[in-house]
């Protein structure tokens, strides 16, 4: 009797877990069809889907490590400055090293700007994560408050001027690229290889479980005998390094670094990683998840764009997104619990 009561509960945790893994990806379908129906067949055709996922590849990026933050019950709302902050450091250091009028960069001048980029964002995502865990503030308000503290800096060191790379990083970021057989830019293939990295490693290794451990129930991690609070800092210093990582992606696609970009870069990233079925209750997320997220919001950006709507328009379908995203994340919640 008892195994007759359970199979009913146990066929719905299982209905509600496949839909929570491919509900973005019928999400993604769905965007694509209805913007090919508004702007015709063209909407679908490679050029135009090149376009589209190389303009997701630094939305995707970012959320890569927004992911493990918001698996392991926590926020980032300082993503956006945090890449126009790494994005300037990393114009500067080219700078600084004779490379930003260079037609090809070398492997100093490649090393020279990814340190810069992702040092500085791994920098204030430890310092995030040491506000949370030191000072024992709450995620929301310690990264708000770096929000703020990005921003600022990025205008002082660039004297809230724009920092000219023109030639440096040639076509990495363009969506055509030669040979034709590549298909996406390097940037696209960097985001891949590195979601499957950090595919394995949610999934495979010890950290990945203690984070879900860490989302699912922090006083049943710290029972288990998990450190929490190097755990933490872990976690948003990994966030920070994503973010200054789509930081010099960002510089190469301008050719320039910017202390005005990525304003609001954070709510896409967010909205990513939730419609990619990341609960922001915590414990739960996937990075295939997420990087169909990323290609929604670039979906729905180029859609919007090529019929004309307004900008206004974007922001308002973004916000609904979200809030629809998270209604749906409760109500599995709830249909799993039962």
């Amino acid at each position: 009797m008892s195994i007759a009561m359970k199979e009913p509960g146990a066929r719905a945790f299982s209905v509600w877990r496949s839909l929570a893994a491919l509900g973005p990806f019928f999400g993604l379908i769905l965007v694509l069809a209805v913007f090919t129906a508004i702007n015709g067949p063209a909407f679908l055709s490679l050029p135009n889907l090149q376009t589209m996922v190389a303009d997701a590849s630094i939305v995707a990026i970012a959320a890569l490590g927004m992911t493990l933050v918001i698996i392991g019950g926590g926020i980032d709302l300082s993503t956006g400055s945090l890449v126009a902050l790494s994005s300037i450091m990393c114009a500067k250091a080219l700078a600084w090293g004779g490379f930003a009028d260079s037609p090809a960069l070398s492997t100093w001048g490649w090393t020279l700007a990814f340190l810069a980029g992702i040092g500085t964002g791994m920098f204030c995502g430890a310092i995030n994560g040491s506000a949370i865990v030191g000072l024992r503030v709450v995620p929301f308000i310690a990264t708000l408050g770096m929000l703020s503290v990005a921003r600022g800096g990025a205008k002082w060191q660039s004297h809230n001027q724009p920092i000219n790379v023109t030639y440096a990083f040639g076509d990495w970021v363009q969506p055509y690229v030669k040979p034709a057989w590549i298909m996406l830019a390097p940037s696209v293939w960097l985001a891949i290889v590195l979601a499957v990295i950090m595919g394995l490693v949610l999934n495979r290794t010890v950290l990945g479980r203690s984070i879900v451990a860490l989302g699912s129930s922090e006083a049943t991690a710290r029972l288990c005998g998990l450190r929490i609070g190097w755990l933490k800092i872990t976690l948003y210093t990994i966030a920070g390094a994503f973010a200054g990582l789509a930081g010099v992606v960002q510089t190469a696609r301008l050719t320039r670094g910017d202390p005005s970009v990525a304003v609001g870069m954070e709510l896409n990233v967010i909205a990513a990683v939730v419609i990619g079925g990341g609960s922001l209750s915590g414990g739960e997320g996937s990075i295939l998840g997420t990087m169909a997220g990323a290609l929604i919001m670039s979906a729905l950006a180029t859609g919007a764009t090529q019929a004309g709507w307004e900008n206004y328009v974007q922001e308002i379908l973004v916000g609904l997104i979200i809030v629809f995203a998270v209604a749906l994340d409760q109500l599995r919640a709830r249909k799993m619990q039962c």
